[in-house]
Parts: C-alpha cells; structure tokens; sequence
C-alpha cells in the first residue's frame, strides 16, 4: 500500500496533478521542521512517494532522501527521472523496513487515507515511531469529512490533457467516478483512462482504488497508541487552525521514546 492501484495512470499522473506546486508543499514541511526540530534532519523518509515529485523537490534543498512506495509503476515512473543520492524502496505503508533512524517521515497527498482500517493506521503510525529518530518528526496530511461527504460524494469527474513524447503530442482523458459510503467512511474511485494512440485510436485502461474517511479524533488517538505526540493540526500551509469546511488537514507529530 502506497499505494496500490496506480498501474494505469503511473505513467500520466504527474501531468495528470499538473498544479500540483510539490515547491509549496516542501516549503511547508521545512517550515515545520523549523517549528517543531531544533536543527533541519538530514535524512528523510518520503513515505508513499508516488513519482518522487516530493522527494525530489526535498532532495533537491539538501536532504538525503528515501522514497517508499507499494506501486511498482509508480516507482519506475520516480526512478526514470534523474534521482541521484535518491534511496527508491518499494515497501507497503503498513510492513516498510528501513536501515535505520531517520530525523522526519513525511507522507503527503492523503497517502494515509489509503490505509483502510484502523488497524492500518496502527500499524504505520507504529512503524514511523520505530524508525524516526527520538523526538523525529511525522508530517503527512489527509482528505477531510468534509471533502469525502461533499467535495467526492458520488459526484464524477473528467480530467484531460494534452501530452507529449518522442512521437508527438496526444490525448489522455481520465473519468473517475466517487462512491462514498458514510456507514463504512470508505470511497471507492473508479478511473477510466483513455489514451490516444499513434493511429488516433484510444487504449482505455481501468482500476479502482479506495480511500477512508477518518475523523479528527480518531487520528489523533493513532498517533498517541503509536507514541506519536500530536505537536499540530493546520487546514493550510499558514498553520491555520481546522475547521469543519476544510478539504486537507495536515498534521505535525513528534516520536516519543523511552
């Protein structure tokens, strides 16, 4: 997990997030560490890292940099751009296994709400406590109530882009379409991919992922069973406070070891 069903947009997902500013996010997380650290870490864990775009953009700022993820497809995607001192690891969220300590996890783009139960979420959390460094900083953000019951829903989407390769440019259009159960707090997402091909003609790919729902409160009870001190929760990258009507909520913890 980290996550598993990506086979069939690995390849177009970064153009796919295109506004996704990964600058802004890793501006955030060092200013947590400023916050929260009494000196930047140097080794980092970027867990379910997707195409690396967050660990390189850490990288990049000086830190040496682990990324971890479940999806095969998603890692070569990370691994075919430029990655020097990059550590690529696949591993599941919830059984990963490092060489050692590192002084930060972060796990970003609501990574967390793909574990589907509780015991999930206990299982990873306790896995960051054991291989963050005493006092270690966890930062990772997830989808809110709010965004599962209002923004996803059952509502459908249609996401296009024009891409190019060595052969030209072409057409990838993306339906996904959002079935949330509020009993179970489980989302089910439904993508269809379309690819345009060289003759005109579309190759249509198809997965589907879940995601669960979880409260404020019950996250935060994670992080304490996993001795994971909950430092704050921000509806923004300006620390703001939560609030009911947020869409991501990120969250700051410091490892607690005997």
């Amino acid at each position: 997990m980290g996550c598993e069903g990506y086979s069939a947009i690995a390849r177009v997902y970064d153009r796919l997030g295109a506004e996704i500013d990964y600058e802004k996010w890793a501006d955030f997380a060092e200013a947590c560490f400023d916050r929260f650290l009494p000196k930047r870490p140097e080794l980092v864990l970027d867990l379910a890292c997707g195409t690396g775009r967050m660990t390189r953009a850490l990288a990049a700022r000086g830190y040496d940099m682990i990324g971890a993820d479940g999806s095969a497809e998603m890692l070569a995607e990370a691994c075919s751009r430029p990655h020097d001192g990059i550590l690529y690891l696949m591993q599941d969220m919830r059984s990963f296994e490092l060489y050692g300590t590192v002084g930060a996890v972060t796990c970003c783009l609501d990574s967390v709400n793909y574990l589907l139960t509780e015991a999930d979420l206990d299982a990873c959390f306790s896995l960051v406590h054991n291989y963050l460094d005493p006092n270690g900083l966890f930062f990772f953000d997830v989808n809110t109530p709010y965004k599962f019951q209002h923004i996803y829903g059952g509502n459908a989407y249609l996401l296009e882009e024009e891409l190019r390769d060595s052969d030209g440019s072409f057409s990838v259009y993306c339906g996904w379409q959002n079935t949330f159960c509020p009993e179970t707090g489980i989302c089910d997402f439904d993508l269809s991919l379309f690819e345009e091909l060289p003759n005109g003609d579309y190759r249509r790919s198809d997965e589907h992922q879940q995601e669960r729902c979880y409260s404020l409160e019950t996250l935060l009870a994670a992080l304490k069973r996993a001795k994971l001190e909950p430092l704050g929760v921000y509806s923004d990258f300006r620390f703001s406070a939560p609030t009911d009507t947020d869409e991501r909520w990120y969250f700051c913890a410091r490892a607690i070891k005997d």
